[in-house]
């Protein structure tokens, strides 16, 4: 059986990914993880080849399965791929804090 070929990121991507070992990154592998992170920090080309890459629907499915984009970020992406605001996780409330002093 023939081996998949691995498919990594293009290198203008790699001041996105300073905390992880950036050439083991595989763009269908961890797809999630790349999307996320070029939603959050990435310009205007870095997007077109987000898209490209991965369609609307897996960008959508990122938005709407993650806590960890900034608020920002998901209320943008929740307008341009017409997702109700109720469905985005990181638009949602807080967890509610945990109080700690006396009153504990």
């Amino acid at each position: 059986m023939k081996q998949k070929e691995k498919t990594h990121l293009p290198e203008f991507l790699r001041p996105y990914f300073w905390d992880v070992d950036f050439g083991e990154l595989e763009v269908n592998k961890h797809a999630f993880l790349i999307i996320k992170r070029v939603l959050d920090r990435g310009n205007l080309s870095d997007i077109r080849w987000l898209l490209k890459s991965y369609g609307k629907d897996e960008v959508k499915k990122v938005v709407i399965g993650t806590r960890d984009l900034a608020r920002p970020t998901g209320n943008f992406w929740a307008d341009i791929l017409e997702i109700p605001k109720n469905q985005v996780p990181c638009l949602q409330k807080p967890y509610s804090p945990i109080h700690f002093g006396l009153s504990s």
